[in-house]
């Protein structure tokens, strides 16, 4: 049986909805057009095109896979991030838009034009590093991940956003071997949820994320405890860091950046208003021994 543009996209919406798919109108459109290569406005304005064979067995393959609640991000490869497009896997964390704040106060931070240097710890798919650099070609950075599978994701990431001359990339925990005093930002999203909560959360989440990039331990703090001290150590005097936190963590995570001797220490909200990013400074005045 044929099956055209309008009929696809109503069917597919109609299958996720029956299987209680979380957002089936725009992933049944988002799938419609991966499978079929086409845009929103051919859905629209070609609503009778005929789908070849192909087409239409591609398109029911990919919503089998949403059924099962995989990510639309890992049925595509890919995913929209601030003002870039990164490949994305099973390896590594989804880019998700609360994220985007911390790219957004980082260019606040430092005008086009000025070179300076960037650390991005447990980088991934390199979502904040790259967009970043891809709006401030005066700036080079450094990527750490624990995963060599994600650190491959970046490294793709960055050759194919053009900005592989501009992006080093190492395996690490955190940044235990790396000397100090020489970033002038730290940016980091690290694990924050709570053991005994991951089992609560989404299965696009739950079943699908790497657990390595969730799991912040029986309280969600254990990252920011490692975290707040290195991230000190690795910025230059008067350098800033930017850190993603869970919005009900701003009370736990402050006091142990203002602990390890940050300066105007403050949690920036997200576009929906919740506490999302602890930012500081290092004392500009402080001395290496």
């Amino acid at each position: 049986m044929s099956r055209n543009l309008l009929q696809a996209w109503q069917g597919a919406r109609s299958r996720l909805e029956a299987a209680g798919v979380p957002g089936p109108v725009i992933d049944a459109r988002v799938l419609v057009e991966a499978a079929c290569g086409v845009t929103r406005a051919d859905i629209v304005g070609d609503p009778h095109r005929e789908l070849s064979a192909a087409q239409v067995e591609r398109l029911d393959a990919y919503l089998e896979r949403r059924i099962r609640r995989e990510p639309v991000s890992h049925i595509l490869g890919r995913k929209g991030f601030w003002n870039i497009m990164l490949g994305v896997t099973a390896d590594v964390l989804t880019p998700r838009p609360e994220t985007e704040v911390i790219v957004d106060y980082a260019l606040r931070l430092f005008p086009e034009g000025r070179p300076f240097r960037i650390l991005d710890l447990g980088v991934g798919s390199g979502a904040i590093l790259l967009a970043i650099l891809a709006e401030r070609p005066a700036a080079r950075g450094l990527g750490i991940d624990v995963s060599e599978e994600a650190l491959a994701v970046a490294r793709d990431n960055a050759a194919r956003l053009g900005l592989a001359d501009r992006i080093a990339l190492l395996r690490g925990d955190w940044s235990g071997s790396l000397a100090g005093s020489e970033f002038d930002l730290v940016v980091c999203n690290p694990p924050y949820i709570a053991s005994p909560v991951i089992e609560t959360l989404d299965p696009e989440v739950r079943d699908y994320e790497p657990r390595i990039a969730l799991d912040g331990g029986p309280d969600g703090l254990d990252a920011y405890r490692q975290l707040a001290p290195e991230i000190l150590r690795m910025l230059r005097p008067g350098g800033r860091f930017l850190v993603e936190i869970g919005y009900d963590q701003k009370a736990a995570a402050e006091p142990l950046f203002r602990a390890a001797g940050a300066m105007e220490v403050e949690t920036l909200p997200d576009l929906s208003t919740h506490d999302r990013v602890v930012t500081g400074m290092k004392n500009p005045l402080e001395t290496n021994d």
